[in-house]
C-alpha cells in the first residue's frame, strides 16, 4: 500500500473513533457548564435572601436613630433661628437696628414723595400720603396693599390672624384686613 492509502486508513479511524470522544467531551463540559450556571443562581438566591432578612431584621434599629438624628437636627435648626431672630429683631431704643439687614440694602432714608418697604424698594405715594397719620379703623388704600411684612416676627409681631396681613406704609406697619384695607392696628415709626 502505499503511503497514501495508509494516511487514509489512518484519518477514518481516527475519525470514528475520535468523533464520539470529542462529542462525549463536549456533552460533558455543557452538562457541567449547565450544572454550575445552576449553582451559582441557587447561591444567589440564597445571598439575596440572607441580604433581605438582614436588611428587614437591621431595618428597625436603622429607622430609631434615623428618627433620633432628625428630631435631634430639628432641635439645632430651632435654637439657631431663634438666635439668628434676637440678633436682628426690632429695637425702638435703637434706631439704626436696621443696618447690614439684607432686605434694607437699598435703603437710604427717607425721600420726599417715596415710601420704602423692606424687601421691595423705593415706591412714589400720592402727596396726600407722604406725611400721613394712620389710625385704627381708617381705611389703607389698595394701591399699598401689595407691600406685605415678610417676617412679622423681626418686628415683634405674632403671625397675622387669618384674613389679616401686616403691611408696609411709610414707617409704619399695620395690619390691615386683606379684602377691604380696614385697619386693625398701627405700630408707628419702625424705620
Amino acid at each position: 500500500m502505499n503511503r497514501l492509502a495508509k494516511a487514509a486508513v489512518v484519518a477514518l479511524a481516527l475519525s470514528t473513533t475520535a468523533a464520539p470522544m470529542f462529542a462525549q467531551a463536549q456533552d460533558r463540559d455543557r452538562r457541567e457548564y449547565r450544572q454550575d450556571r445552576r449553582d451559582d443562581r441557587r447561591d444567589f438566591r440564597q445571598e439575596r435572601r440572607d441580604d433581605r432578612t438582614d436588611w428587614r431584621n437591621g431595618r428597625y434599629d436603622d429607622r430609631q436613630s434615623y428618627r433620633q438624628d432628625r428630631r435631634d437636627d430639628r432641635r439645632d435648626f430651632r435654637a439657631e433661628r431663634r438666635d439668628d431672630r434676637r440678633d436682628y429683631r426690632w429695637d425702638r431704643s435703637n434706631r439704626d437696628w436696621w443696618r447690614g439687614r439684607a432686605d434694607f440694602r437699598g435703603y437710604n432714608g427717607p425721600r420726599a414723595g417715596y415710601w420704602y418697604a423692606p424687601s421691595y424698594g423705593y415706591y412714589r405715594v400720592e402727596p396726600r400720603y407722604a406725611g400721613y397719620r394712620w389710625r385704627t379703623g381708617g381705611y389703607l388704600p389698595s394701591q399699598y396693599r401689595s407691600y406685605y411684612v415678610r417676617d412679622p416676627y423681626v418686628y415683634g409681631l405674632r403671625p397675622a390672624p387669618r384674613g389679616y396681613r401686616y403691611v408696609h406704609a411709610g414707617g409704619d406697619i399695620l395690619l390691615i384686613a386683606v379684602a377691604t384695607g380696614l385697619i386693625a392696628s398701627v405700630l408707628s415709626g419702625v424705620y
